[in-house]
Formats: structure tokens, sequence, C-alpha cells
């Protein structure tokens, strides 16, 4: 029985996807696929589609199963070679054409950065660094 593969987009990939029992993935597999390959964590993946982190993380695991992945990097190598997913070639092109960065989220500051002035202290009276230094 022969399934016609059906397309979608999502996270910059064009996803192929089938129904079940077919040798392509379904629908929600490709998308959690597709989110993992622009770099998106779970968390991410389960906001942008409006599900649970816990039905993602779920389909990841029946996605690495079905790939015989053991993480995320070796199922998206492995589902872009059997062309699951691909890169949408022209979004790429684009954003390096106009030097805009390829990255699927900012960095985000996880410390905050503090300075610290110090001061020798000599009989009472606290010196700056400045005037030790002169």
């Amino acid at each position: 029985m022969a399934h016609t593969p059906q397309t979608l987009e999502f996270a910059g990939f064009r996803c192929h996807y089938g129904p079940r029992g077919s040798n392509l993935p379904t629908a929600k597999q490709v998308m959690v696929l597709a989110g993992l390959a622009a770099g998106m964590t779970q968390k991410e993946i389960a906001k942008a589609r409006g599900i649970s982190p816990a039905t993602v993380k779920s389909t990841a695991e029946a996605l690495y199963y079905r790939l015989h992945a053991i993480r995320a990097a070796d199922a998206i190598v492995k589902g872009l070679r059997r062309t699951w997913i691909a890169p949408l070639a022209i979004l790429l092109m684009c954003a390096d054409l106009h030097g805009q960065s390829l990255r699927a989220r900012t960095p985000v500051r996880t410390r905050q950065q503090t300075t610290v002035t110090a001061r020798a202290s000599s009989g009472g009276r606290g010196l700056d660094l400045g005037e030790l230094a002169a």
C-alpha cells in the first residue's frame, strides 16, 4: 500500500510525513524532529505547538526508538539522511546575505554580572587602587 508523503513547514524545516504504519513519521514526530534540528528545547517546542512538554518528551523518545538513535543529535542526522526533514535553503541564504545570525534563540544571561571595587584600608582611611598605583 503506497502512501503519498505530505509536507509541512515547522521551525525553518520542510518536513515529509505520512500516516501511521507507513515508512514516514507522523506530523507530530516531524515537528518535534524539526524543532530539535532548529536548536529548540523540548519546552520551546511544546510552547510553539501548544502542547505539554511531557507529550514532546514521549514523542521524542518514540522518534529515538524508531530511528535507533541514542540522543537528539543522532536522530536529527538520521532524519536528514532519510529526507524526513530538510532545511529551507532559501531561508539560510537570505539570512546569510543580510548578515543575520542563524541562531534559533538568543542566549540567555544566567548570572548577573557585578563589579567589585577593591579598597585597601590603612589606618582607617580607605585608598582607591588608582591612588595606590600613583
